[in-house]
């Protein structure tokens, strides 16, 4: 495995452990199915994998971080058995590099993007062309994640650029390292305003949304999610079958998501 120091270094913890348990192929057979998933994902999956514990009595590691952050990590080695982008682009990546097995690949999961604030603020924000997003953060910063290479943040830059919103801010960012980190943020008042999808500002108390973003101006929020390529669990497939259920679906859609269909048509 071409595992560096650096790259230890990087993994989440959950992975960690993972790569520390399962020296052998009979006992990476016999491990925990770990999934990667994209952090936005959190509250959704946490719920999935403790109803599959408890149905099955089989239980599921989960490392959430930003897509790109998980993919590059199982470029490297990581022993992840599923991974769940929160684009298409990552996923793609993935494919290409011939790291997750394309025959598994399916669009699972819609989401929407939209501005918060923290909860007490007293804002509400008509998100239109010509939008001076600018003047609403009032000399403070606008949280999001990393326009360059996390979905969350690729799709808010886009959905800016569409409104002529872009240059107004583009230097006054707040760019964390995943929705998740843009999201706490906002959270905390560290930033007036932030761009999280919609199933982020329905997890934290500490936000409310004051504008949602036109689905027009930004490419559709979709879910890919698919097994590795070196994918060594006896239960991956049943796991990722369970996630596609009805069985799952619930679970989902309570936080907000739009569950896909064939095609990545919504459901």
């Amino acid at each position: 495995m071409r595992t560096t120091r650096r790259f230890w270094l990087a993994l989440p913890a959950v992975a960690i452990l993972t790569l520390a348990a399962g020296g052998g192929t009979a006992a990476a057979q016999g491990r925990d199915v770990l999934v990667f998933a994209a952090a936005s994902l959190k509250n959704a999956f946490d719920e999935v994998a403790a109803q599959w514990q408890r149905e099955t009595g089989k239980k599921v590691s989960i490392s959430y971080a930003a897509s790109n952050t998980l993919i590059k990590q199982i470029e490297q080695g990581a022993p992840a058995d599923i991974f769940i982008s929160a684009d298409l682009d990552w996923m793609d990546y993935g494919q290409q590099k011939d790291l997750i097995k394309p025959d598994t690949r399916s669009n699972l999961l819609g989401n929407r993007l939209v501005l918060i604030a923290p909860k007490d603020a007293n804002l509400s924000v008509d998100i239109r062309p010509g939008i001076d997003l600018a003047a609403q953060l009032k000399g403070g910063r606008l949280a999001t994640a990393n326009v360059d290479a996390v979905p969350a943040g690729k799709y808010g830059k886009a959905a800016l650029e569409k409104l002529g919103a872009w240059d107004g801010v583009k230097d006054k960012l707040a760019q964390a390292e995943s929705v998740r980190a843009a999201l706490v943020l906002v959270s905390r008042g560290e930033a007036p305003l932030g761009i999280v999808y919609q199933t982020d500002a329905a997890a934290d108390p500490g936000v409310k949304i004051v504008g949602t973003f036109p689905e027009n101006t930004y490419p559709p929020i979709v879910y890919p999610i698919a097994l590795t390529k070196e994918s060594r669990s006896a239960d991956a497939q049943a796991f990722l079958a369970y996630i596609r259920s009805q069985a799952a679906r619930p679970a989902f859609e309570r936080q907000g998501f739009t569950i896909l269909g064939p095609g990545g048509q919504r459901s």
